[in-house]
């Protein structure tokens, strides 16, 4: 059997990623235990995963950093350490605005060539972007920062990252017509999508990104959703193939430079 990779002739770059990796509560798994196989998330069964398509490189934040609001700095640091043990781990930095440490941590760690950019979740660690946005989005736009995050009052995105043209912004788990709107209306072009989760099954949501926005907006990510299914969603999208490769992976090495090139 041919891997996915094989047949579109390069292999894709992932910049969404979680693992769990033993820590109490640090998985969807955990919370909701009838899906601890179903939903496997350790970093060895992922890797096996990767292998198989042809997914050569992915950007993580672990479980635990995004669901356990008093293990940040220690799950940012275990991470830090862990990816240098691995040529295929790469790094995203989470920051939670009321922790001062782990914007110290994300000024000191953006500087390593395998740290993508700075991590947030509102949503699990229970903000606003309306409240926090400007602390987060000023200090990335000060370092000159990539920020990922969970999708969260997407209309208030634009008006935001309108403010910060220095740092870029993707918002995870493009689902409909105002992640796409969302980047549309962005004045400088700082705001980019992911297809990571589950709403890339969505039969048109891919291709009405490409023609609204461009594929230049548009990251690969799986988000330990099936390997195979997020990559063969973009590789028989109804898209060009230079399109597909921009989002499998052109666009993660222009966006990343120093992680990638």
């Amino acid at each position: 059997m041919k891997k996915i990779s094989e047949v579109l002739g390069y292999t894709a770059i992932d910049i969404h990623s979680h693992f769990d990796h033993g820590v109490k509560g640090d998985g969807w798994q955990q919370r909701h235990p009838v899906r601890r196989e179903v939903h496997k998330g350790d970093l060895e069964f992922l890797k096996q995963r990767y292998d198989l398509v042809g997914i050569e490189k992915t950007a993580f934040s672990t479980y635990s950093a995004v669901l356990i609001d008093e293990r940040i700095e220690e799950e940012n640091d275990y991470l830090f350490d862990l990816k240098d043990k691995f040529d295929w781990i790469y790094q995203w930095v989470v920051v939670h605005p009321n922790q001062e440490n782990t914007f110290i941590q994300a000024e000191k760690m953006l500087k390593d060539k395998k740290v993508l950019g700075i991590k947030i979740h509102p949503l699990c660690h229970k903000y606003t972007m309306a409240d926090y946005g400007d602390k987060i989005l000023s200090f990335a736009n000060d370092l000159g920062a990539v920020v990922q995050m969970h999708h969260s009052e997407l209309p208030l995105m634009p008006v935001l990252a309108d403010k910060y043209p220095n740092m870029k912004l993707i918002i995870a788990h493009l689902s409909d017509d105002a992640f796409i709107d969302a980047v549309a209306n962005a004045k400088h072009g700082n705001v980019y999508v992911d297809t990571s989760g589950g709403a890339s099954n969505l039969n048109n949501v891919i291709e009405r990104a490409v023609k609204r926005i461009g594929a230049e907006h548009v990251l690969f990510g799986t988000d330990t959703y099936s390997a195979a299914f997020q990559m063969g969603r973009i590789a028989w999208a109804d898209i060009s193939d230079s399109d597909k490769k921009k989002i499998l992976r052109d666009n993660a090495i222009e966006m990343f430079p120093k992680c990638f090139k």
